[in-house]
């Protein structure tokens, strides 16, 4: 996101997370992961979905100045490329900040990140114990770019995976780099991924929120987003997948 921009100190969203007893996770966490991951893309390329976003921005009084928002319906072709429909146009009443291609294919790639196998090897790895999320005890694990080349796009920060089949249902973190120069600073909030569980066991993402001010050179700039992935249904099926009510 361009303008005036930069990371403080982020406002943290509260969720259900308990500390538990320290055990050792599989040599192979990641590995680990990573398998079950490429197994969930596998499944959701079979599923069209909503993806509705929003984006506020805030004044120096902390109130809304502008925002943005769009829906878009998401398939994936056979081909296994991803293709959008817009169902409702963009409405753009942004004031001082500026949406950028980099923001839009974080939106595509990175929010939403499956760690899968074709993945894992562009980053480095550190478990780092494990916590109950909403009852569900999980394994921790830290997820850090190997290196960063030009025009990557890549994610920096935790998944917590469960310990019985290994899902991710949350990752927390942000897109990286940062994008600095001269003339512009183009940088990118801290957010936070919640899956749902649907049919079959798999977990889709569900919501991504981020509330972050963005420390620009002209002044810090307030931002929230949601993106909600929403109305998952099998491609070729009368009717919607509804999540699991009782699980994040």
């Amino acid at each position: 996101m361009l303008v005036p921009n930069s990371l403080a100190p982020a406002l943290f969203f509260t969720f259900l997370v308990s500390p538990i007893i320290a055990a050792d996770p599989p040599r192979d966490l990641a590995k680990r992961i990573a398998e079950r991951e490429t197994q969930s893309e596998a499944v959701r390329a079979q599923y069209l979905y909503k993806q509705t976003l929003l984006i506020e921005e805030f004044d120096k009084r902390n109130t809304i100045s502008g925002n943005y928002a769009e829906q878009r319906e998401v398939i994936f072709l056979p081909s296994g490329e991803r293709s959008e429909r817009v169902t409702k146009p963009a409405v753009d009443h942004l004031v001082r900040l500026k949406l950028t291609p980099e923001d839009f294919r974080d939106i595509r790639e990175i929010q939403p990140l499956l760690l899968t196998k074709d993945r894992l090897w562009l980053y480095q790895t550190q478990p780092r114990g494990e916590e109950i999320i909403d009852g569900i005890p999980c394994w921790v694990l830290e997820v850090k770019p190997r290196q960063l080349l030009d025009g990557q796009r890549l994610f920096e920060g935790l998944l917590w995976a469960t310990q019985t089949d290994f899902s991710v249902i949350r990752s927390q973190g942000r897109a990286v780099p940062q994008l600095l120069s001269k003339k512009e600073e183009n940088l990118f909030p801290l957010f936070t991924t919640i899956r749902h569980l649907v049919e079959g066991g798999y977990w889709f993402p569900h919501v991504t929120l981020a509330d972050d001010v963005l420390p620009f050179r002209s002044g810090p700039l307030r931002l929230r987003m949601k993106l909600d992935f929403s109305a998952y249904q099998r491609f070729g099926a009368e009717s919607s997948v509804q999540f699991d009510t009782n699980k994040p």
